[in-house]
C-alpha cells in the first residue's frame, strides 16, 4: 500500500471516530478532539505491539505507519525534561511521598499535559520519582 493509500485510510478512520465521538458527546472541543486522536495512537502502537509478539511484522510495521500519521495532528509533545520538571512541581503540590499517592500525582498532571504527554509516559516518570 502506497503512503497516500494509508495516510487517506488512517484519516477516514479517524473522522469515523471522530463522527462517533460527536454521536455520544454532541460538540466536540479542540481537547476532546485531541482525546480522540491519543486513543487512535494509543490503539495502533498497542496492535503493532501485537503483532510483532505474533511474529506479523508487515502488520506491525503498517500499524505504526498510521500512528505516525495520527501523531502529526497532535500537539507537539513535551520534552522528558519538561514532563519531569511538571511531574516534579506536582508531587510537590499533593505532597506525595509513595507509590500510594500516584493517582493524585497523575490527577493534578494530566489536566497540565493533555495533549502534550501520553498518559504511558507521564505514569512511567511518575513511578520513577515516587520509589526513589
Amino acid at each position: 500500500m502506497s503512503r497516500d493509500k494509508v495516510k487517506v485510510s488512517t484519516l477516514r478512520l479517524l473522522v469515523s471516530e471522530i463522527h462517533n465521538a460527536e454521536i455520544k458527546q454532541g460538540v466536540l472541543t479542540d481537547q476532546d478532539l485531541i482525546s480522540v486522536i491519543q486513543r487512535e495512537v494509543k490503539k495502533r502502537r498497542e496492535a503493532a505491539e501485537g503483532f510483532r509478539k505474533g511474529g506479523r511484522e508487515d502488520s506491525a510495521q503498517k500499524e505504526e505507519s498510521e500512528a505516525k500519521i495520527l501523531q502529526g495532528y497532535l500537539p507537539s509533545q513535551m520534552t522528558d525534561e519538561e514532563l519531569t520538571a511538571v511531574v516534579e512541581q506536582a508531587i510537590t503540590e499533593v505532597g506525595a511521598n509513595s507509590v500510594s499517592d500516584m493517582g493524585k500525582v497523575m490527577g493534578a498532571i494530566m489536566g497540565k499535559v493533555a495533549g502534550q504527554a501520553d498518559g504511558t509516559r507521564v505514569s512511567t516518570i511518575v513511578k520513577e520519582r515516587l520509589t526513589k
